[in-house]
This record gives C-alpha cells, sequence and structure tokens, in this order.
C-alpha cells in the first residue's frame, strides 16, 4: 500500500566539500544542525557533486589536451575542446553527436548528455566534476560509514540530474543506491477493478531521487536530504537494476 504521507528533510551545509571528506560525518552534522537523527528506515538523498569531491573526481581542464575529434566538435559548435575531451573519455559509446550535443553512454551503461561531466557549482573555475567511478560502492561505503559511526544504516540513493525521452526537462535520478530495491514491482497484483498488472514496475528510486531535489534545488547548498514514510523493501540494490538491457532499448 501507498504511503499516505510522506517527508522529505533538507540538510543543508556549510563551506565546501573537499577530497577526501567524511561524508558520514558531514551527513550527521547537517542532520543535528537541522535538528534531526537519521533511522534506519530512513532514506538517505545524496548529491552526485557531494561524492565525486569527496572522492576527488575533479578534473582540471588546463591539464587536458584535446583530441582532433574533440577540437573539431568544439570548433563546430563553439565549445571548450577541453571539456569535450573529458566527456569522450568518459564514455563507453557515442549515441549522439550532434548540433552541439553530445549524449553517451558511460563507462557505469547510463545513458546521458556529456557522460555526466559538469561544470556547475564547482568551485575555482575552469574544473569540471565527473560521475563517481562506481556510485553503487560510494552508496555503500556510505551506509556502512554511518553503520559504524552512528549504529543507523538508511538506505543510500546518490543523485544526479538527468533529460528523458519524449520530455521536455531536467529531474533527478538514481545514479548510485545501497540497502534497498530501486524498483518496485505491481505485477501480478489486481488493480481497483480487477485487472491483474503485468507489466508495471516503479522505478522509486528515481522517484526519491526527484522528490528530494524539490528540497535541495541547485543552488541552495543542500548536499543531503532525508526521506522518512517511504516503506521500501530492504536489500543489496545497486542502480544497475534502473539501467534498461541493451536489447530491451528501442533508442541504441
Amino acid at each position: 500500500m501507498a504511503p499516505l504521507e510522506l517527508r522529505i528533510v533538507a540538510l543543508p551545509l556549510e563551506g565546501e566539500i573537499q577530497e577526501g571528506a567524511d561524508l558520514a560525518g558531514l551527513v550527521l552534522a547537517a542532520a543535528a544542525d537541522a535538528g534531526e537523527a537519521l533511522r534506519d528506515e530512513d532514506v538517505l538523498l545524496v548529491t552526485q557533486k557531494a561524492v565525486s569531491k569527496a572522492e576527488g573526481r575533479l578534473v582540471r581542464l588546463a591539464d587536458v589536451q584535446p583530441s582532433a575529434l574533440a577540437r573539431q566538435f568544439a570548433a563546430d559548435y563553439d565549445k571548450d575542446p577541453s571539456h569535450v575531451e573529458v566527456v569522450l573519455r568518459e564514455s563507453r559509446r557515442i549515441v549522439k553527436m550532434d548540433r552541439g550535443v553530445l549524449v553517451t553512454e558511460t563507462h557505469h551503461g547510463f545513458v546521458c548528455a556529456n557522460a555526466g561531466v559538469d561544470a556547475s557549482n564547482v568551485a575555482g573555475g575552469g574544473t569540471v566534476s565527473l560521475l563517481p567511478v562506481d556510485s553503487d560502492r560510494s552508496a555503500t561505503e556510505l551506509r556502512e560509514a554511518l553503520r559504524s559511526a552512528a549504529g543507523v544504516a538508511p538506505a543510500v540513493i546518490i543523485t544526479d540530474t538527468f533529460g528523458r525521452v519524449w520530455r521536455n526537462g531536467l529531474t533527478n535520478v538514481a545514479i548510485g543506491v545501497a540497502g534497498m530495491a530501486p524498483l518496485q514491482s505491481f505485477a501480478g497484483q489486481q488493480d481497483l477493478f480487477g485487472y491483474e498488472l503485468r507489466v508495471t514496475v516503479m522505478a522509486v528510486a528515481d522517484e526519491l531521487a526527484g522528490a528530494a531535489e524539490l528540497v535541495m534545488g541547485k543552488t541552495d547548498g543542500v548536499p543531503f536530504a532525508l526521506v522518512r514514510g517511504f516503506p521500501y523493501e530492504t536489500r543489496d540494490g545497486t542502480a544497475r537494476e534502473l539501467v534498461r538491457d541493451a536489447a530491451l532499448d528501442l533508442f541504441r
């Protein structure tokens, strides 16, 4: 049964997250400042940018030597060739490269714009952030660090902003998951009129990521959020479960 009420709590953080930062400690401090204590049944949402900064997944564009392909694409569409080169290096496959748009498949299997390479909310200028090497592992390590530090192990979702096929606008999705099933299947259940549902599977991790973004914002310095009241299935879920198999993907 769907919950009748959800509570979403923003956990702001003062200052910039540095490489090597203790994310678990920062989460606990932010929660304490917000007057909250983490619970096992919570879902903790963490931005990709926070994780990437802590893991040192930043690249200075001045240190990047662009390839011929990057220079040509950049020249054609008034782009930074070093930025384009970083995107190409972070890509397993180019899906679309046209009209100034680079849609690629990352080494994780995500299909998104610019392989997740992003210059926003990165201090210093001339620096871009990369996706974590393994977002599921990052989520698992954070969950275990919270268990060790505070004796609680909420589910953890690492979020990033993606576009969507057929739809305008952006939304947050889950790129790393730990401690919960990212999908909820209703197959075999009956609707209100007795019709048996056959293929209905809800991407609950993505829905929680999108909901949390409403309190995290893009310019408000809120890298963490708690969702309370969602009855998730506790297990060793991963964000890879959210990636559609290539054999079933009509857009590959």
